[in-house]
């Protein structure tokens, strides 16, 4: 078989495989701190016919070779934590944070997950949870006489109780921050969990650090770009188009050989 059409099969994997990555980006683009990613590639191996810097005679080396690629392979899906707009909704247990770190969530199975979706709200039993019913890390709890409940940007929570003028303190919201955000592992339901690529989390007081402070009554929108996504998909299918051109044309050489030999 000709190994330009296994080239091209390469070709068209990869970029199948963008335009799947950046379907999801699309599909994402209302998801509340939704990280848009990106896929990375790289070339495989090169057939080295003939050796750069070889002795072409006794006295003289050859300035440059004869190196045969065999295509492309996707190498990863990268996430980009760039900083996504914030929504001002007045809800206020939702919370954006600006800058860097992440929400804490207990998972059913015990094991602490991580979010930038700070669309919280309250169970039957005032505690805060996410929108799939997940406990907030550290856990707080609200009592049921609450009038309201401010958040401030370092993360204390204190609420107004029937027949009190005097805010009470009910607990601190902790961020965790990571070495290598790029390297978590995204689970769905808009968490991440630690892997030995991230680093541990290093967690804090919201603002201190390093870390993000916080927005009550306000959201991160996803930081998918529509515009540039859909730049992204346009040259993607023309490089699709183009792969397939390759094995177009070297299916005519093929078919030309067999009825003219």
């Amino acid at each position: 078989m000709h190994p330009a059409l296994w080239i091209s099969v390469t070709g068209l994997e990869a970029q199948n495989t963008d335009i799947r990555v950046i379907s999801n980006n699309l599909a994402n683009v209302s998801t509340t701190g939704y990280k848009k990613s990106r896929a990375v590639f790289e070339d495989l191996l090169y057939q080295n016919v003939r050796q750069p810097g070889g002795q072409s005679t006794e006295n003289t080396e050859l300035p440059s070779g004869l190196m045969l690629g065999t295509g492309v392979k996707t190498l990863a899906t990268q996430k980009i934590f760039s900083q996504g707009s914030v929504i001002n909704t007045q809800n206020q247990l939702d919370l954006a944070i600006n800058g860097k770190g992440f929400f804490q969530i207990t998972r059913p199975d015990g094991t602490i997950a991580y979010t930038r979706d700070g669309s919280f709200q309250l169970n039957s039993q005032g505690q805060i949870v996410t929108g799939n019913g997940y406990l907030l890390d550290p856990n707080i709890t609200v009592p049921d006489d609450t009038v309201s409940i401010t958040i401030g940007t370092d993360g204390i929570v204190s609420v107004l109780t029937q027949g009190n003028n005097t805010p009470q303190q009910i607990g601190n919201i902790e961020i965790s921050d990571f070495i290598n955000p790029a390297g978590l592992q995204p689970i769905g339901e808009n968490q991440y969990t630690e892997t030995a690529a991230s680093g541990t989390p290093t967690t804090g007081t919201p603002g201190l650090t390093g870390l993000g402070s916080l927005a009550q009554g306000s959201l991160e929108s996803s930081n998918v770009n529509v515009v540039e996504e859909l730049v992204r998909l346009i040259q993607t299918q023309r490089a699709y188009e183009m792969n397939a051109k390759s094995v177009e044309t070297v299916d005519g050489m093929l078919r030309y050989l067999s009825q003219n030999l």
